[in-house]
C-alpha cells in the first residue's frame, strides 16, 4: 500500500519548468528529431544502394549470359571456318590440275567421251549397284 501511495505521490510531482529544463527538453527534442532523420537517410540510402546493387547484377548476369552465347557462336564459326578453309584447300588443288593439261584430257575422255585422232573410247558399265544409287542420286 505504501508504495501506491508513493507511486501516486511521485506521479504528482510536476517538473519544474525553468530555462534551464525548457532548454534540455528542446536539446533532447532536436537530439530525437536528428536520430529519426538519420535513420530516414539510412533507410533511403539503404534503398538506393540495394536498388544500384540489384541493377548491376541484373547487368552482370545479362553479361554473362550474352558472353556465354557469343561464345558459343564463335565455336560454330570456327566449325565453320575450318570446313570452309578445307574446301578452299581441295579447290586449290582442282585448280592446279586444271592447269595441267593431261589431266583436262584425262577428264575429258572420262567425262565427256572425247578422243584424240585414232583414239576409240569403250564405255564398260560399272557395277549395276553403282548405276542405280547414282541414278536415283539424280532424281
Amino acid at each position: 500500500m505504501e508504495q501506491k501511495q508513493q507511486r501516486k505521490s511521485s506521479e504528482r510531482v510536476a517538473s519544474i519548468q525553468t530555462e534551464y529544463v525548457r532548454s534540455l527538453q528542446k536539446k533532447e527534442t532536436r537530439k530525437n528529431a536528428r536520430k529519426v532523420r538519420l535513420y530516414r537517410r539510412l533507410a533511403v540510402f539503404a534503398i538506393a544502394a540495394a536498388i544500384i546493387l540489384g541493377g548491376l547484377t541484373n547487368m552482370f548476369i545479362n553479361q554473362k549470359h550474352a558472353l556465354a552465347a557469343k561464345e558459343q557462336q564463335k565455336v560454330e564459326v570456327l566449325a565453320q571456318l575450318e570446313g570452309v578453309q578445307e574446301e578452299q584447300e581441295m579447290l586449290k588443288r582442282q585448280l592446279v590440275k586444271l592447269n595441267d593439261d593431261d589431266y583436262i584430257a584425262k577428264l575429258a575422255r572420262k567425262e565427256y567421251f572425247l578422243s584424240e585422232k585414232n583414239e576409240i573410247i569403250f564405255s564398260i558399265p560399272e557395277n549395276k549397284k553403282k548405276t542405280d544409287e547414282q541414278d536415283k542420286g539424280k532424281e
